[in-house]
């Protein structure tokens, strides 16, 4: 399983739509980049969320796994969609570090390729940009930081970088040179080069003396770009040993995507480069790793690049002192049917190494090992007598049950399996009995590995907690039962009964490969529907116990997708609009179905949540309303956007009331409501553009649901609620919280008021609760007064995360007085002569140990009863002892 092309999940190539940390995990500040719309744009009110992750636990292809070679526990882990992450090890979970992507460059939540500085372990770089054709309308980058990611900058590409293509299962094509750490060097696809920098990757050029920008491409005859881009150069390595401290190193080895010329060599630091005589040919390298200890260079080789294909495969080594190359494959050419990707050595043990057969899908994955430099091999699990295996290895997934994936295979299948797409393989460089390896679901790993070695069993668990990486279609959050049901790309869905405990199992029964659509029924949520993709029949399934348990359906001929599916208010019926067949209507659980007329098919279908008999539908512009269970439909308003993508959900408990997002850039985009079942429709002036809709409990006091919206008002993008109808708009999320594309869904919670559900393409269910317990609060004053002379006030200060010589912290201000702030300051002292080096939502000045964070223009109100926060990234040394007192312009506060 893996995150799919992003074409894959839409209807057109507009874009379709993880843990994340409390607080602000992590900013950015692009050089030489037009920044998007700053919050300070905002001239509406704000309120302080927290965000957090519907957990699931994995969900996607992880690529890539990193180690820095000289600190313990920094690693790294990579995705293809859904950013990248920091390992945390008194939590043994992970950091997401990119969650502040914005919405106009969300391509640069793909990540391609980590580097770790093993020189200075605070820096690191990331090579971002999700697609090198059409589909993503963004360069890539390469993004630095100097404090573990906390924050970042930005170096621009003259060129798209692909995270999601073909082939981003090699690398890693990003590195730093481990002893002049102001040299990098990026392996670029698409025909582009090998680049440079000598500066700490501020700037970068081309390699010119570089001989071959590789020729590798999946499918040469893609018309789409996607199969038919080249591959590129595909890794970059370094011998350590031909440099000392401060020196360039001398010796870099490059890998590309040729099957004639695959590994090329330069011995003056990158000045001129050859190809290394006597290489393999008819393969490519997937990854180069050095063994400094025995100056084996080995590769492993496959005949495509994978992540999904490869059919055979060979490990070679190469002595760099004598040129001498060595077939030290596991496995006879003729017997495999896979090819070998990840690829690992123990810095402990010399002569020791790892490496995966990523494409092997039947039975099961293998991995594979040597201690002896690849002379002798041993297998992570044996056929006896076929088809039973005996396993060196035991694994337990209890902490992710659904990596079972329900299954009750025969043999020599297994369940779990040990994964599939492995291309990335791990072992820790200060302890060799800990190995992480990645696949398209998870990452998995083991702290007790050299019981491999001694005719014992190592043990193998999820290390995936923290890194959620599921792109979302769908969300529903009925009034009674489980609060959340997901429709996710790849692995189906979710029934969370628990935001906070990674659920059971997906939905089964049947097994979607991805659920396009999902709903209940309004008035008895126990009747549930979904729809999905899947190579055959069905396509469909019903719950009668609010997602707990599925059951099949038939559906009409012609089915190949998912599309949209909607539920009578009461239940009674169901209205389909799948791919690749007309709308279709059912007065049961899908025993029968007739063809609804008077709607074209592919239409989007909703059901009106009050009046069981009445659904609608949408597109090209014009809206379809049934009166009769979805039997006819008649075409209503036609004055709605024609092009992109829209979405439209209608009001629980009252008929008629229907909200409608959707448009582009280019054309019509925005809000538009109707109170008469979609004979017209009014437009929100104050929203520019809007892509998702949905509503939650009222505020205290409040005549209508909150409504949230993902959406461009003022302005800047963002999620935003309101209170009164759509009158005033807050937004709820901030700088530090974007997650690149969040336009596929969002629903409030009707239990909870201002709760949120989220969707992205890559980090999960986002799930954000304010502080403004009341309710309410949303109207700007239209004749703010001053702020009180005696601070009516409350603050809270968190370390969010905390590592050697830095750390991040969480401010919030409530205003526990009676009156608004018109703008504030609040003001405290370090007890350890701490320093501020980045702060977003609020401005820092720091004198000596005195800091004073000034509001932004978006959040200088802070209504009665409500908050504001910001946060900051810091350096400390000795210790990082926690303010005491805070004060609002100078007075005293409480502290929370």
């Amino acid at each position: 399983m893996s995150a799919r092309p992003l074409a894959a999940l839409l209807a057109a190539l507009a874009l379709t739509a993880g843990l994340s940390i409390t607080g602000s995990p992590a900013a950015a500040r692009s050089d030489d980049v037009p920044a998007a719309a700053e919050a300070s744009d905002v001239s509406i009110a704000a309120d302080t969320y927290t965000w957090k992750n519907a957990r699931i636990d994995g969900g996607g292809f992880v690529p890539g796994i990193v180690f820095n070679r000289s600190e313990k526990n920094l690693a790294y882990a990579r995705t293809d969609i859904g950013g990248a992450y920091r390992w945390d090890q008194p939590g043994k979970r992970w950091t997401p570090l990119l969650d502040w992507v914005d919405w106009d460059r969300w391509g640069w939540s793909g990540v391609v390729s980590l580097a770790s500085d093993t020189a200075d372990p605070d820096n690191v770089y990331a090579a971002v940009g999700t697609y090198t054709n059409s589909w993503d309308p963004t360069n890539g980058a390469v993004l630095r930081s100097s404090d573990r990611g906390a924050s970042w900058k930005a170096a621009p590409l003259p060129f798209k970088l692909g995270g999601n293509m073909p082939g981003r299962g090699m690398g890693e094509r990003l590195a730093v040179d481990p002893n002049k750490k102001s040299v990098l060097y990026l392996g670029a696809p698409s025909g582009k080069g090998l680049w440079r920098s000598t500066d700490s990757g501020v700037t970068w050029a081309e390699v010119t003396a570089f001989p071959n920008p590789g020729n590798y491409a999946q499918d040469p005859s893609d018309t789409s770009g996607y199969a038919s881009d080249n591959q590129g150069i595909v890794w970059v390595t370094f011998d350590e040993r031909s440099g000392s401290a401060g020196s360039a190193t001398q010796d870099i080895y490059v890998g590309v995507a040729d099957k004639a010329n695959t590994v090329y060599r330069s011995t003056d630091g990158g000045g001129s480069w050859s190809r290394i005589a006597g290489q393999p040919t008819g393969y490519l390298a997937h990854k180069g790793v050095l063994d400094s200890s025995t100056g084996h260079l080995y590769l492993t080789l496959s005949d495509t690049g994978g992540p999904y294909d490869g059919g055979k495969g060979r490990i070679w080594r190469y002595a760099t002192a004598t040129g001498a190359w060595t077939d030290v494959s596991p496995v006879a050419e003729a017997d495999t049917y896979y090819g070998f990707s990840g690829l690992s050595v123990d810095r402990q043990k010399p002569g020791t190494l790892m490496a995966t057969a990523y494409s092997s899908w039947w039975p099961d994955t293998q991995i594979f090992r040597s201690t002896d430099s690849g002379a002798t091999w041993t297998r992570a699990w044996d056929y006896t007598s076929y088809p039973n295996r005996s396993n060196r290895y035991t694994q337990d997934v209890s902490s992710v049950p659904w990596l079972s994936w329900g299954a009750n295979p025969s043999p020599p299948e297994t369940t779990p399996k040990l994964g599939w797409m492995t291309e990335a393989l791990e072992i820790d460089p200060f302890d060799s009995n800990r190995m992480m390896y990645g696949t398209g679901a998870t990452v998995y790993g083991t702290e007790d590995l050299t019981a491999w070695d001694t005719g014992g069993r190592f043990r193998i668990t999820p290390m995936v907690k923290g890194l959620e990486e599921t792109a979302v279609n769908d969300l529903a959050s009925p009034p009674s039962g489980a609060p959340l049901l997901s429709a996710l790309g790849d692995i189906g869905g979710f029934r969370h009964t628990d935001l906070d405990a990674v659920p059971a199992m997906m939905f089964t029964s049947p097994n979607l490969d991805s659920t396009t659509s999902l709903d209940f029924a309004e008035a008895s949520p126990g009747t549930v529907v979904r729809v999905g993709n899947a190579d055959t029949a069905p396509h469909i399934g019903f719950s009668t116990d609010n997602g707990a348990n599925w059951f099949q359906a038939s559906e009409p001929a012609g089915v190949t997708g998912g599309g949209t599916v909607a539920a009578a208010a009461d239940g009674s019926g169901f209205v389909w609009s799948p791919d690749g067949a007309a709308v279709h209507r059912t007065t049961g659980y899908g025993n029968s179905w007739t063809a609804s007329t008077g709607i074209p098919a592919g239409a989007m279908v909703e059901s009106d949540r009050k009046n069981p008999k009445k659904f609608y539908g949408f597109k090209a512009g014009t809206f379809y309303v049934s009166t009769d269970g979805g039997a006819t439909f008649t075409a209503r308003a036609n004055n709605l956007p024609a092009e992109g993508n829209v979405r439209f959900k209608a009001l629980p408990g009252t008929e008629g009331d229907i909200w409608l997002a959707g448009g582009t850039a280019a054309g019509t985009y925005g809000l538009w409501r109707s109170t008469d079942s979609g004979t017209s429709f009014t437009r929100f002036s104050g929203v520019e553009q809007a892509d998702s809709v949905g509503f939650g409990k009222a505020a205290s006091g409040a005549s209508y649901q909150t409504v949230f919206v993902s959406a461009k008002i003022g302005g800047v993008r963002g999620i935003f609620r309101s209170t009164d109808a759509g009158a005033n708009w807050t937004r709820i999320n901030d700088d530090a919280h974007q997650w690149g594309w969040t336009g596929a869904a969002i629903t409030g919670d009707p239990r909870v008021y201002g709760r949120v559900y989220v969707s992205t393409n890559g980090r999960g269910i986002q799930v954000g609760e304010t502080s403004d317990t009341g309710g309410g609060g949303t109207d700007p004053d239209p004749d703010p007064e001053e702020p009180p002379g005696d601070a009516d006030c409350s603050v809270t200060y968190k370390v969010t995360n905390q590592w050697s010589g830095g750390f991040q912290a969480d401010v919030t201000v409530t205003n526990t007085g009676t009156t608004a702030y018109d703008g504030w300051r609040i003001g405290w002292s370090f007890p350890d002569g701490q320093k501020v080096t980045q702060m977003w939502n609020a401005t820092a000045q720091q004198d000596g140990v005195k800091v004073t964070a000034t509001n932004a223009g978006w959040n200088a109100r802070v209504a009665p009863g409500s908050s504001a926060g910001f946060g900051f990234s810091g350096s400390w040394a000795g210790a990082n002892t926690v303010p005491k007192a805070f004060t609002l312009d100078g007075d005293a506060c409480t502290v929370g």
